[in-house]
């Protein structure tokens, strides 16, 4: 007999248990169902947007309040033997009630929860009750019964399994969420049934796509279960003993095709089908390939061929995560497959995303890198902590286990290295940290539930608890003595077998901040100040512009300087990684996304728009790319073709005339690097202040000065820009910008004219003569000629005095 599924998402309300410093109606208010207290609130109108100016600060008491939600629903008897109310995702602490009868309690946003509830159910209307404890309350009374432990922030995240960064973080707002973050529903059913299906599909040693599938079934009674398994035109059989609660079977898949990653092939998927006689049928949806971890170098190889990773981490896209949609996260990934992204590290302060995301990155070819949710502290091992972290780790081994694009599981982010290097042992005395988690528990729950793909304790980290984790010639390490306290230029100072985390701020797009700001927008002002949570960050932004550019004098230079070096920092490193392939065999930017409007490490902002660093990524993750590093130019071929033909090496003065020129026959292999020495004649200036090296190869071109910008000889920008409207009404502008001067790295933001306007490009630099042209589109503008000059067209010189 077919399962039965009710989904129950409608008539819910919501009110505080206990004062709370709104006023909340008598009754309570409506509440959304996926959803949380913070969203339900916002759309009663009783607080303020929590993302814009300060409001944030207001709301601190939802967090240490608790809060009921209940409905009332009809239900009608039905022939099955059973019915399980099923919660796909209760945040966090909870208890749940049906007709007034305590069914279960919950301690835990990671994993679902299955309550038989049959008996309890009434023909007619029925009552649902969930009551929250403010999270706040549980995971305090935790750190006091088992003592507070080190870490990054004071807040109590490690005493209880819910998302990090809901606590707040460097890069986001303390919003302590409670709710039915994920779908709840009644499921009836007659036994057997299928209980859980785990897909792995790999390659065999002859490279020949397999498939096992384990079959998890809950009986009723006795007797043998027929069943089957159909992927790809292949099909097996098996009959389930009576004694048998699991089948495993395993079969060839000849006919299917093997999945790449995008920046190295397609990414055919195929339907997976299970059922289970009479009773029930699993569908899902898998890619077979095979992967592999070089452990000392650290590099990850897709069906035997070693990938270099173009990586970025990810970041909640929301605090509030029911708000995200599939669209959303597509929208969001596509943004990070135009820049040349290859892999999506998942990072351990927050979820196990939604199917939905690793289904995308399954159909766009994105890599995913999965953190286990462990960050940036010590975490307590005891009870009941401890089978909560085992519970939630095996059914996400199992939930995610089909997804060809997850290639690596992770224990946890910088840990590790807080136990080795942040002074937590002395503070610890003894206690525990998480190393039973990261070294054992971990570790051979993937290896019991998910062999196909590697496990790696930590990151950073180098391959043994006995070496130092940020050890450059082993693992993995993460970059933050750039940003926090050297100049960027130090990134070359080292070779790097992979570098997971690297980064510099900048602030989002003019039109995100004027959104999320409604005072003026000025060096220092306080709401701004209110949307840079990383500590001495204003100071840092300012002390890093270093030698690179200068000092603005008003806020809109401050906001095009700190985009600009942001993108510029990142680049910079890009470029001296990728040179040293394949000794280093990855970058992993900190960051992709940003979860609110925020002056941050992100490439896309709170609001989805694109910063410079986005258009940098996009170049210096591009397929091939030219590096100039210690005396020589890198050529950097990460595609499949060879790249070969003449390389023209000019050195010009800054109004354009050449000074000196040499060709030379190059060619790089696939996947390769090859190193050409500069020439004397363009590697050494005249005159330092008034030169730039040009390297052209094809059509693609690289632009190096031989000074930073403050001691350049820069002449004031100068230059022609016109304005025309598309082919067809609303098909957007074309700004053509005819350089009159050198222009050094020439940018336009259309945001400044409306919100919705994009640009194609940004950050060019065109010598005396040469021309540009951007597109843009998304909006109508009264004004469209204000393309075409400050402070939507900008450009480093245009500061310079004539």
């Amino acid at each position: 007999m077919t399962p039965r599924h009710l989904p129950l998402h409608d008539g819910w309300t919501l009110v505080a248990d206990g004062p709370a410093p709104i006023g909340l109606p008598t009754g309570g208010v409506p509440a959304t169902v996926p959803g949380c207290v913070h969203t339900d609130l916002l759309a009663a109108g009783l607080i303020d947007d929590p993302y814009l100016d300060d409001n944030e600060k207001r709301l601190g008491w939802i967090g240490r309040t608790d809060w009921t939600y209940s409905t009332a629903f009809d239900w009608t008897a039905d022939a099955h033997e059973f019915t399980d109310l099923c919660f796909d995702g209760l945040d966090t602490v909870a208890t749940v009630l049906l007709n007034g009868t305590e069914v279960g309690s919950t301690a835990n946003q990671h994993r679902s929860y299955r309550f038989p509830v049959r008996p309890l159910l009434r023909e007619g209307p029925n009552t649902l009750v969930v009551r929250f404890t403010a999270p706040y309350t549980y995971a305090e009374a935790l750190r006091d019964k088992l003592g507070d432990l080190p870490g990054a922030y004071t807040e109590p995240y490690p005493f209880i399994r819910k998302m990090a960064c809901n606590f707040g973080w460097d890069w986001g707002p303390t919003l302590v969420t409670s709710g039915i973050w994920r779908p709840v529903a009644l499921e009836s059913w007659t036994g057997p049934r299928i209980a859980g299906v785990k897909v792995l599909a790999d390659l065999d040693a002859a490279g020949v796509p397999r498939l096992a599938v384990t079959v998890d079934i809950e009986r009723a009674g006795p007797g043998p279960v027929p069943g089957s398994v159909e992927v790809a035109g292949a099909c097996a059989a098996f009959t389930a003993s009576q004694d048998e609660p699991r089948v495993v079977v395993t079969l060839s898949v000849p006919e299917a095709e093997v999945w790449w990653p995008h920046s190295h092939g397609e990414q055919p998927l195929y339907d997976v089908t299970v059922k289970l006689g009479e009773h029930g049928t699993w569908a899902g949806r898998t890619g077979f390939r095979g992967v592999a971890l070089e452990r000392d170098a650290f590099r990850v190889s897709v069906n035997d061929e070693p990938v270099f990773v173009r990586g970025v981490n990810w970041i909640p896209d929301d605090c509030f995560p029911a708000r995200i949609t599939r669209q959303r996260i597509s929208d969001r990934l596509d943004q990070a497959v135009a820049m040349g992204v290859n892999l999506i590290r998942v990072w351990g302060g927050g979820l196990y995303e939604s199917d939905d995301f690793y289904e995308l990155c399954d159909e766009k070819g994105l890599l995913v890198w999965q953190d286990f949710p462990f960050a940036c502290s010590a975490y307590p091992e005891e009870q009941p902590l401890y089978d909560e972290v085992a519970a939630e780790v095996r059914e996400n081994l199992v939930r995610l286990a089909p997804h060809p694009s997850l290639v690596l599981w992770c224990g946890n982010n910088e840990n590790l290295e807080g136990h080795a290097d942040w002074g937590w042992q002395e503070e610890l005395e003894g206690r525990t940290w998480g190393h039973g988690y990261y070294h054992e528990l971990l570790p051979a729950l993937c290896a019991e539930t998910d062999p196909s793909r590697p496990y790696w304790p930590g990151s950073p980290y180098s391959g043994s608890p006995e070496l130092p984790p940020n050890d450059p010639a082993l693992g993995t390490v993460h970059l933050w003595e750039v940003w926090n306290r050297v100049d960027y230029r130090h990134y070359a100072d080292t070779a790097h077998r992979f570098v997971a985390e690297f980064g510099f701020q900048g602030p989002p797009a003019y039109a995100t901040l004027r959104r999320a700001v409604s005072g003026p927008l000025g060096l220092g002002a306080p709401l701004i100040a209110h949307h840079q949570k990383a500590q001495d960050g204003d100071a840092k932004l300012l002390r890093g512009l270093g030698d690179h550019l200068p000092q603005p004098a008003s806020f809109d230079d401050w906001h095009w300087f700190t985009q600009l070096n942001q993108a510029r920092a990142v680049a910079f490193g890009i470029r001296h990684f990728r040179s040293h392939s394949p000794y280093c065999m990855g970058a992993i930017v900190w960051q992709l996304n940003d979860c609110w409007p925020v002056v941050s490490w992100a490439a896309v902002d709170g609001d989805g728009r694109r910063k410079p660093l986005w258009y940098a990524l996009r170049k210096v993750y591009a397929d091939r790319l030219m590096a100039v590093r210690d005396g020589a130019l890198h050529l950097v071929n990460d595609s499949a073709r060879l790249w070969e033909g003449t390389l023209r090496l000019t050195r010009r003065s800054l109004d354009g005339a050449v000074l000196a020129e040499e060709t030379v026959a190059v060619g790089t292999a696939a996947r390769g690097v090859t190193r050409v020495p500069l020439p004397p004649s363009v590697a050494e200036p005249g005159d330092s202040t008034r030169e730039v090296l040009v390297a052209e190869l094809g059509e693609l071109r690289t632009v190096e000065f031989y000074e930073e910008d403050t001691r350049l000889a820069l002449p004031p920008a100068l230059y022609h820009a016109t304005v025309t409207q598309g082919d067809e009404p609303g098909n957007g502008y074309r700004v053509t910008v005819t350089a009159r001067t050198l222009l050094r790295d020439l940018a336009l933001f259309p945001d400044r004219l409306d919100p919705a306007a994009e640009v194609d490009d940004m950050l060019v630099t065109l010598l005396p003569g040469e021309s540009a042209v951007f597109h843009v589109t998304g909006a109508v503008l009264k004004d469209p000629e204000a393309l075409g000059s400050r402070p939507v067209l900008r450009c480093v010189n245009d500061t310079v005095d004539g």
